[in-house]
């Protein structure tokens, strides 16, 4: 690491209404290391906008309890059905907006160019991401579930690219 660029903790996330991933890394002399991984999980039953307060809550939390400098975040791909981009697209207004109002960097990953950072094939498998994953950050079981394992994969994608600017 540079002294221009000091140890960063990267907060990596892959909304979603049922299952929002999270993965957090820290750039160290020594590589990225894992700080902590998982998922949030609204109940299903609940209205959609208290779904999204769970987001937003459970994101503020992470920002407040590991102060990461930066959020790596899924783009939203395009889907068929409208419904549910848009829902997706709450998700991830919940997610910026949490990171946002705590000042944090927002970088944005399309999910082909995370895999591609990792795998080195942007049409990985989910289970390739993950093997990658646990190769990459050294760690001893596989990340699951795959949505904490995409959230890192963000994370390693954006660790990546920040180091290429101060190399």
């Amino acid at each position: 690491m540079s002294k221009k660029n000091p140890h960063r903790r990267i907060l990596g996330v892959d909304p979603g209404t049922i299952v929002t991933g999270y993965g957090i890394i820290e750039q160290t002399d020594q590589g990225l290391v894992v700080v902590d991984f998982g998922c949030i999980r609204p109940p299903p039953k609940l209205p959609l906008p208290q779904r999204y307060l769970v987001i937003f809550n459970g994101i503020s939390h992470l920002i407040e309890k590991h102060a990461p400098s930066a959020l790596s975040v899924e783009t939203q791909f395009v889907q068929k059905n409208i419904q549910s981009a848009m829902k997706l697209g709450m998700a991830r207004a919940s997610v910026l907006l949490a990171a946002a109002s705590r000042g944090l960097e927002i970088f944005e990953y399309a999910p082909r160019k995370a895999k591609k950072a990792v795998v080195g094939n942007g049409g990985a498998s989910k289970l390739q991401v993950q093997r990658m994953i646990q190769m990459i950050l050294k760690l001893t079981t596989l990340p699951e579930p795959e949505d904490a394992a995409d959230a890192l994969a963000l994370a390693v994608c954006h660790a990546n690219a920040q180091r290429m600017i101060y190399v």
